[in-house]
């Protein structure tokens, strides 16, 4: 069967897509968990050891506090509170943590640093699995045991004011909730308002007994302007006076109760330098926890530095002072301060609970658990607490019992440390098997799109697929054999559980099949390749065989294998950026040599060929270049070479000349000042850019300025091939663009007067949708009447145009205001390149669609984007949504995201579509998008799975996965448009 080449790209690239998810899927480890699940009763608390003494205590300790208020301000780093911010503007909170009854600690938060995440891992003490980030704007209820699950089902009265996230997490436990929405970040005055708004009628009730309040605002301040904006100050000041008015109620509740009342300050996660979250720098994991009771005693001149513990800790400690059972999947060690004072059995009894909660959480993940050295201290405590207790019963009082439960509670201690830490480092236990299959499918495509470049990049651009010819071969049979045999053979033999084992046998079966055939696949085109090697002519010189290679292609192809070694060094990863930065900058300087060369030398490439290789010479550009068969070779990316640009150079004008001469060095500028707008990577992010400068609120007036500008030049570089209709409706809905940031408040309007105008924008951004909507729905008719009009080319070339616009006013819409330069420089480096550079230099398919991809991706980078999941701007996801809609959302997130390699997928679209023999370039373009896609992804699954124990797993590498599966299926969704292209021209022709 024959395929063209870009229809058996983009089959290639959806069948990677689907290996690299089950790569992910295995990756990415299921997290410690017990065995029994949240939903069934608790097991019967252990009994207090005994060593031939009877102790009649199996029951749980009561409660250390009658009421618990838990008061969470998102973003809250610990220098907000422990720093100068603290001193400055949190006076009552700094006395506490100085002088008053509390124990204060700064809690680390492990990544990801999002807010889902973090409430799972304060609540139940586990450490939530890394792809939890994903599901963080859409938290499914929490099914695993907790803290408030527990309190629940003890009878404790429960209320929540907040986030929603804590609804949806826990939707049955809240006897009364109010959530707020947390997706508007531009306001962070009312979404603190209606949690504050309930506080002076709640803390006059008894009806209660724990009391959780979630606040907002200083995340949003965080994300808008940064940790060092002043709006930050006026945030803790007045969360400062929430926590007075809190404490002081419960103090003065104190009296008419027996036992006293815990009020704790704690941040889910930190904030960086830029004002986001996501990553596992020192500012995002660092979170103060403040623990404030009247049952802390403190002498005078006390002076207590903040203790590092971890945020999982938090979860053990509600629980033993509320009363409760721990959390079964608790990784987290009680935080003995919160213990000081009670008696010695007390506190031997709290820290054995806490140590046997922690060893059967071993016995169920660690197969070899006995040897480990945590069970072996709890072992040993336990035998000491034994002793003790018999001692403690035997005698009461004794110098004896005093020395020996001070040991006991050492040994307690150590086991627990230990233990925590054992179980902690489970987090890295893979799914091998799943990884493995995946892996498989990923490196078996990438290897096909290899040995298939010689004809997919040919002439004809197609290729011969045999589809029936693995089922008649011996090859298929036996792998598909061998395949099916470690399949049982692992999933009837492994303990743990395996995701791929788990699902049907029809579609293992299908997964067995595929891998079996693209094996034999993969033997065949190799077999045609050294079959076409060895009819080369022996005489022909290596010279005259390679010199179709121009300059370019060898840079393309050193800057691929480049960035792909460059990912196995995690700097490199965090400052990818500086890798594309290098390689745009590199292209434009090469493309500024072979202009000065056309222009001043007025040589080609082929003039300087090796004088003895003229008669080895290929024939100009219409008779392509040769292949391996003899008729034709293939070069790495099009064996089409630059042989007639000398010629389509010398017909310009001029001022066109001029103009030629120009672009590279034009676009290596603007390159250039692009870098100084957004700092991005981990090494810079910290340093001052053009961009902290236009959206701090003393610049408003320059900001407003240039979106205005930004958004003009963006209707003149996009207007002149739209239709007379499309025009109309761009320049309404960048009209409305200006009108959605005036109405929250980024820029400046004469219509708007003083902060009370600012509002949410919804009917500003929806206004936009339409016009957007209606540009996209233009453009798709005309390449729908292209197909049966006498002029279906002109027509299907604006209709292609049309979208590319509306696409182009969706980020202008969805891009931050400093960020629409960036729409801009992206807009006039495609016309200087395309008019400029493409045309006169006659660059093949091949070579400009590597160089789009490569902007793409540079473009990604200026836009602020890293590989850090802090720098997405998951706010773009509900421009003009009162409320959250997942398919809405998740789509705007991504595309606001991957604006940059969006439009230049789809202005590489536009442009190969315009030239006379659009047919096989687009072919060829859709082949060379798919392998170029496919390198940086096959690479990467191999880097990370032999790099899954490095220190930086989790903090840089994952992340980077989750952003290269996102990538593949963008590549996936531009070679199906290619492809849609490329046979509807098949059809009209």
């Amino acid at each position: 069967m024959r395929l063209g080449s870009g229809t058996f790209a983009a089959c290639c690239v959806a069948i990677q897509v689907l290996g690299f998810a089950i790569f992910l899927r295995g990756f990415f480890p299921a997290p410690v968990r017990s065995s029994s699940r949240g939903e069934h009763p608790a097991e019967t608390p252990a009994p207090e050891p005994s060593s031939g003494a009877s102790s009649n205590w199996t029951k749980l300790p009561p409660p250390l506090f009658s009421k618990v208020v838990l008061v969470l301000i998102d973003a809250l780093r610990d220098d907000f509170v422990f720093g100068s911010k603290g001193v400055k503007f949190m006076p009552y909170t700094t006395y506490l943590v100085e002088k008053g009854a509390s124990h204060s600690f700064v809690a680390e938060a492990k990544p990801p640093t999002v807010t889902m995440p973090r409430i799972k891992a304060l609540m139940t003490g586990s450490l939530p699995g890394f792809v939890d980030v994903v599901r963080n704007l859409n938290s499914p209820a929490l099914l695993e045991d907790n803290v408030l699950r527990q309190a629940a089902a003890a009878g404790k009265r429960i209320i929540f004011y907040g986030d929603e996230t804590w609804v949806r997490l826990f939707p049955k436990h809240f006897v009364e909730h109010d959530g707020t929405t947390s997706f508007f970040v531009s306001d962070y005055t009312e979404v603190d308002d209606n949690v504050t708004r309930h506080l002076e009628t709640v803390l006059k009730r008894d009806d209660w007994d724990v009391l959780i309040l979630h606040y907002l605002g200083l995340d949003h301040i965080g994300h808008l302007s940064g940790p060092h904006s002043p709006l930050v100050g006026h945030k803790l000041s007045e969360m400062d006076s929430v926590l007075m008015k809190i404490h002081l109620a419960l103090l003065s509740k104190e009296r008419a109760s027996l036992l006293p009342s815990l009020l704790v300050l704690c941040g889910d996660h930190g904030m960086s330098e830029t004002g986001s979250h996501g990553a596992s720098s020192t500012e995002e994991v660092s979170t103060p926890l403040v623990l404030i009771s009247s049952a802390f005693e403190r002498s005078p001149g006390d002076v207590r530095r903040p203790r590092h513990v971890q945020q999982t800790d938090l979860a053990a400690t509600l629980a033993i002072g509320l009363g409760l059972p721990i959390p079964q999947s608790s990784v987290g060690r009680l935080l003995f301060q919160v213990l000081e004072g009670r008696p010695m059995r007390d506190q031997l009894r709290f820290l054995h609970l806490n140590t046997v909660q922690l060893s059967r959480l071993l016995q169920e993940n660690v197969p070899l658990y006995e040897k480990d050295p945590g069970f072996e201290q709890f072992k040993m405590s336990e035998r000491l607490h034994g002793n003790w207790i018999k001692l403690y019963l035997e005698e009461n009082s004794s110098e004896v019992l005093l020395n020996l439960g001070t040991k006991v509670l050492r040994q307690y201690l150590d086991a627990l440390q230990t233990l925590s830490l054992s179980l902690s480092r489970q987090v890295a236990h893979y799914d091998t098997y799943s990884m493995a299959v995946g892996a498989t499918l990923v490196l078996e495509v990438f290897a096909l799109l290899l040995l298939s470049i010689p004809k997919a990049l040919g002439p004809a651009a197609e290729l011969d697929v045999p589809l029936l010819s693995p089922l008649f071969s011996l090859l298929f049979y036996l792998t598909l054999l061998g395949l099916w045999a470690v399949h049982v053979t692992v999933c009837t033999s492994t303990e743990s559980s395996c995701y791929f084992c788990s699902v049907s046998w029809l579609v293992a079966g299908a997964a067995m099949v595929l891998l079996s055939a693209l094996l034999c696949a993969i033997v065949s085109a190799l077999t045609t390749m050294v079959g076409g090697t060895r009819r080369l002519r022996v005489g022909k010189s290596l010279a005259a065989y390679l010199w179709p290679w121009s300059e370019l292609d060898v840079l393309i192809v050193m800057g691929t294998v480049g960035h792909v070694l460059s990912l196995g060094a995690s700097s490199f990863i965090e400052e990818e950026h500086q890798t594309w930065y290098f390689l745009v900058s590199t292209l434009c300087l090469a493309l500024c040599q072979d202009v000065c060369r056309k222009h001043f030398l007025g040589c080609s490439e082929e003039d300087e060929a090796p004088q003895g290789d003229q008669r080895e010479r290929p024939r100009p550009r219409e008779a392509g270049p040769a292949l391996w068969d003899g008729a034709v070779r293939c070069a790495m990316l099009e064996g089409v070479g630059t042989h007639g640009a000398a010629s389509a150079f010398e017909a310009l004008g001029s001022a066109e000349r001029q103009m030629v001469l120009a672009s590279p060095w034009a676009v290596l500028c603007c390159c250039r000042l692009l870098r100084a707008l957004n700092q991005t990577g981990v090494q810079g992010a910290h340093r001052p850019d053009l961009g902290h400068w236009l959206t701090s609120s003393d610049h408003k007036a320059a900001l407003s300025a240039l979106a205005a500008f930004s958004l003009l030049a963006v209707f003149l570089l996009v207007h002149r091939r739209c239709s007379p209709m499309s025009r109309v409706a761009l320049a309404l809905g960048l009209l409305g663009v200006y009108c959605y940031r005036a109405a929250i408040g980024n820029v400046m309007s004469p219509w708007q007067r003083g902060s009370k105008d600012v509002s949410k924008g919804i009917m500003e951004a929806r206004f936009v949708y339409i016009f957007v909507l209606g540009i996209l729905f233009a453009g798709t008719k005309d390449l729908l009447r292209s197909q049966v009009a006498a002029t279906g080319a002109k027509v299907r070339t604006v209709g292609l145009w049309e979208i590319h616009s509306g696409l182009v006013l969706l980020a202008a819409l969805l891009l931050r205001p400093h960020n629409l330069p960036v729409l801009v420089s992206s807009l006039l480096v495609q016309t200087l390149m395309a008019n400029f550079i493409w045309k006169p230099l006659s660059h093949d398919a091949a070579e400009v669609t590597v160089m789009h991809y490569w902007f793409g991706q540079a473009f990604f980078y200026f836009q602020g984007n890293s590989n850090n999941i802090a720098t997405v701007d998951i706010s773009a996801g509900f421009v003009g949504l009162e409320q959250y809609v997942e398919g809405p959302a998740v789509f705007l997130t991504a595309f606001a995201t991957y604006v940059g390699p969006v439009l230049w997928a789809s202005h590489l679209v536009n442009y190969l579509s315009s030239q006379a023999s659009s047919l096989p370039a687009l072919r060829h373009a859709c082949f060379c998008y798919a392998l170029v896609g496919s390198v940086p992804v096959s690479a990467y699954v191999v880097l990370v799975t032999s790099l899954r124990y490095h220190l930086f797993i989790w903090s840089v590498f994952s992340p980077k996965l989750l952003y290269e599966g996102m990538r593949a299926l963008i590549t996936a969704a531009v070679c199906t448009f290619i492809t849609t292209m490329d046979h509807a021209t098949l059809a009209r022709t």
